[in-house]
Formats: C-alpha cells, sequence, structure tokens
C-alpha cells in the first residue's frame, strides 16, 4: 500500500463526505486506503462512512484527543506513507501521486506539508518556525501588525511568495501532514499527552532530530475551514496548556520560564485590551468579549488555576495495550469493550510489523 489517509472526527460527520470524496478524486496512480477514527462521535459518522465509502476503515476510539486518535489510525496500516488530514479539509489541485513521487524521488524527506487556503480562498501561513521565547514575545507584541516581522518575531512565516515553492521549514500545521513511515519509525508515533495543539511541532522536532527534513511542497492546493468554530474558551485555554507540555519536554529551566511568561503576558495582554474596552461603557463586540474570555481562562489555565479543558494529560506519550482505559470510557467511545478494543489493538497494529 502506497499511502494511508488517516481522518480523525469528532461529530464531523458533515465534514466527512466532501473531503474523503476529494481524496478519492485526488488519489492518481496510487494504492490508498482511507482509515476514519470515530471519536465517540454521536452524529452519525460511522453510518455516513460505512454508507457512502464502504471501502473506507473505520475505528471507533475513545475521545482522547488528536494525537491518541491519529495514533490509533496508524494502527491499522503498514503502508508507505501516511497522511494526517483533518475532516474539515477538501483537496482544491493536485494529486497525491505527484506528493508521493517526489517523496520518493528525496529519501530525506520525513514529512511534507502543502499549500492551504482557507473557506475564501486566503492563504492560510502553515509553515512555521520552531516556538521559543523571543518569538513568544515577539507574538505577544503582535508582531504579525509590525511593518516588517524579523524571523525571531514570531512562528509564522507570513511571505506569500514562500508558499509558491518548495520550501523547508521547522515544521507544518497537523491539518495535512504527509509523513514517511521511516520517518516516523525513528522518531516515534504522536505523543498522546497533547490532547489538542504542539503535537505536530512535537512530532516534527523528532522528526527533525532523528535527522530527516521537513518541506512545504505546494504540488497540492486544500481548503481548510480553519477557526470554523470562532474564539472558544476551552480552545484557547488547550492550546496554552499544550505549550506548557511542549516547553517541559524541550525547552532547558531557564528558557522554558522565559517562554511561558511571553505566552502568560499575550493572554495578559489580550484579556486587559477587553476588559478596558468594557470599562469604557461601551457595548462591547461578542467576538472581543469572547477574546477576552480566552485569553483570562487560558491565563489561569497556565497558571494552573484553572481546571484542565478538556481530559487531564496522561503520564505516558504512548497509552499501554494494558492501559488505565475503563470499561465504561470504552463503551463510551466505542461499540466495543474493553476487551474488544485491546484485542483489536493487539491484532491490527501493524506500525512496527
Amino acid at each position: 500500500m502506497d499511502l494511508a489517509v488517516v481522518i480523525v472526527s469528532h461529530n464531523d460527520a458533515h465534514w466527512l463526505e466532501p473531503c474523503l470524496t476529494s481524496v478519492l478524486a485526488h488519489a492518481g496512480d496510487v494504492q490508498l486506503e482511507l482509515i476514519v477514527v470515530d471519536n465517540a462521535s454521536t452524529d452519525g459518522t460511522r453510518e455516513l462512512v460505512e454508507d457512502r465509502f464502504p471501502d473506507a476503515r473505520v475505528v471507533s476510539s475513545p475521545n482522547r484527543g488528536f494525537a491518541y486518535g491519529n495514533n490509533r489510525g496508524l494502527e491499522h496500516t503498514s503502508a508507505r506513507y501516511a497522511l494526517l488530514l483533518n475532516p474539515d479539509t477538501v483537496i482544491l489541485d493536485g494529486t497525491f501521486a505527484e506528493l508521493i513521487a517526489t517523496l520518493d524521488a528525496a529519501p530525506e524527506l520525513g514529512l511534507a506539508g502543502v499549500r492551504q487556503v482557507d473557506a475564501e480562498g486566503a492563504l492560510l501561513p502553515t509553515i512555521r518556525r520552531f516556538p521559543n521565547a523571543a518569538r513568544a514575545l515577539g507574538e505577544a507584541l503582535a508582531s504579525e501588525r509590525w511593518p516588517r516581522r524579523p524571523h525571531w518575531a514570531g512562528e509564522r512565516v507570513l511571505d506569500s511568495d514562500v508558499y509558491t515553492r518548495a520550501h523547508d521549514c521547522d515544521w507544518t500545521a497537523g491539518s495535512f501532514m504527509l509523513i514517511r513511515r521511516e520517518a516516523l519509525l525513528s522518531a516515534g508515533v504522536l505523543d498522546e499527552r497533547f490532547f489538542l495543539y504542539s503535537e505536530e511541532t512535537d512530532l516534527c522536532l523528532r522528526i527533525k532530530r532523528a535527522g530527516w527534513r521537513i518541506q512545504h511542497l505546494p504540488l497540492m492546493t486544500i481548503r481548510h475551514h480553519a477557526g470554523k468554530a470562532g474564539a472558544r474558551p476551552a480552545l484557547v485555554a488547550q492550546d496554552a496548556l499544550s505549550r506548557k507540555l511542549y516547553a517541559r519536554k524541550h525547552l532547558a529551566p531557564l528558557h522554558r520560564g522565559l517562554f511561558l511568561g511571553a505566552v502568560g503576558m499575550r493572554h495578559a495582554l489580550r484579556g486587559a485590551g477587553a476588559r478596558a474596552y468594557e470599562l469604557t461603557g461601551a457595548r462591547a463586540p461578542s467576538q472581543l468579549v469572547a477574546k477576552g474570555e480566552s485569553a483570562r481562562l487560558a491565563l489561569r489555565t497556565l497558571l494552573g488555576c484553572a481546571d484542565v479543558p478538556f481530559i487531564a494529560t496522561p503520564p505516558t506519550a504512548l497509552t499501554p495495550v494494558a492501559s488505565e482505559l475503563t470499561a465504561s470510557e470504552a463503551l463510551s467511545g466505542s461499540d466495543v469493550g474493553l476487551d474488544a478494543e485491546l484485542a483489536s489493538r493487539r491484532e491490527h497494529d501493524t506500525l512496527f510489523v
């Protein structure tokens, strides 16, 4: 098998049909398999996929986050390449055959991203630099609005010309990550302690440390409905929590303190700005109110003064087969019980075969 397309869905049935249809339409001359991980959906995800895409495999999983779900999907394939793809995406042009041929011709490439646009067709800046204290400080001070923005002042690469050509990068957005099997084996699978956000940054860092290159390849363009939910406090707080985990994992103590201080400053400034507007007595726009609430919750989460947004951080990066997963959790997120869940993992774990 050339390519496994792994899509994690939590109540995303309305996005899945156009997404899967576009994947098949842009396959080209490759052997391709579809794996949809149903993260405890209640919207008929499994039924839709089984009815409209009978050749796709649906993997039931408790909702333990993006990394956990993708790892469960990866257990079901031994393809040469794996694509981790968001369900709220549609392939617009290019073929997977072209992408795989490019990676086959460059054996040092371990992971690739592609050009992404939003629902209105505007370019999404998916080429990123690794987080550090200076970049976090620049982002706290709204560096993307500066007339001239040096590389040290932010993670996102904003120069649109860069996206028209192949370009080496530190990491690329997790909505589309095409990964060589050997790169994944040498770096390790996704760290399941990241419920959402920063898991792709962590994975790309480990892939690069294992000796592989990461590139943006403009051979394909996809539409990504990014930010479709608007400003949601729980998601902003989860991003802050994931950055804290990333810093603990990869940054030295002094650097970690400076980085987290800058992240906290960013949320403090955003929250204070929204509060100042409210104090004028004017009716604040709903979007500004939501951003203020999000920033204040993120700051409290970063300081450990608020409950974690979704689930407690697991103790290990990969959930053991004989895990703390309870039968009630398995039943709530799957149509099988604990014994069947564990047996399925043992039977279908082909990643390391």
